[in-house]
């Protein structure tokens, strides 16, 4: 480029310069302060914001944990609930530990174990026995430790065993009691408890015997989840029957809140294998004069029967007439030993009779001479027995006896 050109172009770039700084405005120190505080605000703002962002959740976290909320209420079925994300990464709170309650007090039941020698020290409340004699007592009673040696009308221990009956984790005492009348008497099992003063309640009776079945209690068991067991039978020995022949059944109880029911065990009792149902009948008496010696004279015709399956191994009969008449005639022979020494009732043992077998036999009478009898009637009754002479059961009694008219 020559040097007028150049001289050329530095004039050209003079004037475009003059121009354009003409037309630019420049600053004074105020508007240049100016300008740096605003830069600083936005420099801050943006910082501030960033802060927030980063700690904005956990601050919110913190502070629903110190605040104190209403209890939740019942909530409605909802198809699905959606719970808000839990800020990850963020510190534990800390600061005091939340209140924690105390451990429930541990309430502790009475111990019902009672010992047979502090059950006969104490006075305790019965159940009521059964109506009828004999009159035994049942508020503070003092039991009796010997059932044998027992008077009558006093109560006596049987046995004596534990568990816990009422569920409440502590052992209670049952006991089996009887009331001495002959030679037994009415008899039930009670349980007893222990109160929170030691003292000896009763909680209730378990079973008890009855005038129809059971009439005798056998066994006691108390088992360790509660249950009582007695063994109960269907009849009480004496009077001719042996215990043997009873009928005897295991029955478990439970304490239900109010009463002791049954839960196991059967709750009745078939027939007996040692009954039969023994019917008797017979003809009027009717007297005719002996010319040999002037008294009088007659028979009593008696018909047996063994109704049923049931062998009968003796009947015993017995002719309730009056204490004036007396034996006569050859059938007495078979009537066993002394029969007719002792009366009145004239007495006569006869049998065996099979099933559903039947006997009859005419039974002589005399009157002596001289004897005044005015017309009357008299009972003629049969009583069955088993092996050993021992009574059996007859439920139909009703037909045992006959009343028959002597003249």
């Amino acid at each position: 480029m020559s040097e007028l050109e150049n001289v050329d172009l530095a004039e050209k770039f003079s004037r475009y310069r003059g121009t354009m700084l003409a037309e630019i405005e420049v600053p004074g120190p105020a508007e240049v302060r100016r300008t740096v505080r605003r830069q600083r605000r936005r420099h801050l703002a943006t910082a501030g914001a960033a802060a927030v962002a980063l700690l904005g959740g956990p601050a919110v976290g913190y502070a629903a944990l110190d605040r104190t909320g209403p209890s939740p209420g019942p909530v409605d079925p909802t198809p699905s609930v959606t719970a808000s994300p839990t800020p990850s990464g963020s510190p534990s709170p800390t600061g005091t530990p939340p209140a924690t309650s105390a451990s429930p007090t541990v309430v502790t039941a009475p111990d019902g174990r009672i010992s047979r020698a502090q059950l006969l020290a104490a006075r305790v409340e019965l159940p009521a026995w059964r109506s009828g004699p004999p009159d035994c007592p049942v508020s503070r009673v003092r039991l009796v430790g010997d059932p044998g040696t027992a008077k009558e009308g006093t109560n006596a221990l049987e046995a004596i065993d534990y568990a816990d009956v009422d569920g409440d984790g502590a052992t209670e005492t049952v006991a089996m009691l009887l009331c001495s009348f002959g030679s037994g008497g009415p008899q039930q099992v009670v349980a007893f408890d222990r109160d929170e003063a030691g003292r000896i309640v009763t909680i209730g009776r378990v079973v008890a015997t009855t005038r129809e079945k059971p009439q005798w209690l056998t066994g006691l068991d108390a088992r360790s989840d509660g249950t009582v067991r007695v063994e109960v039978a269907d009849l009480h020995p004496g009077g001719g029957w042996p215990g043997e022949w009873s009928q005897r059944q295991w029955r478990g109880y439970r304490w239900t809140g109010e009463r002791f029911s049954q839960v196991e065990g059967p709750t009745s009792f078939g027939p007996n294998p040692y009954s039969t149902n023994l019917a008797v009948t017979a003809k009027d008496l009717i007297l005719a004069d002996d010319p040999t010696d002037g008294s009088r004279v007659g028979a009593v015709q008696v018909r047996v029967r063994a109704i049923g399956d049931r062998h009968v191994d003796e009947v015993f009969l017995e002719l309730d007439l009056p204490a004036s008449f007396a034996p006569d005639g050859p059938a007495w022979a078979d009537c066993g030993p002394d029969a007719g020494k002792y009366g009145p009732p004239l007495r006569c043992r006869v049998g065996p009779i099979k099933p559903n077998g039947e006997l009859t036999i005419r039974l002589g009478v005399r009157l002596p001479p001289g004897t005044e009898l005015p017309p009357g009637t008299a009972t003629v009754r049969g009583t069955a027995a088993g092996p050993g002479g021992h009574y059996l059961i007859d439920p139909d009694l009703g037909n045992n006896e006959d009343t028959i008219a002597y003249r």
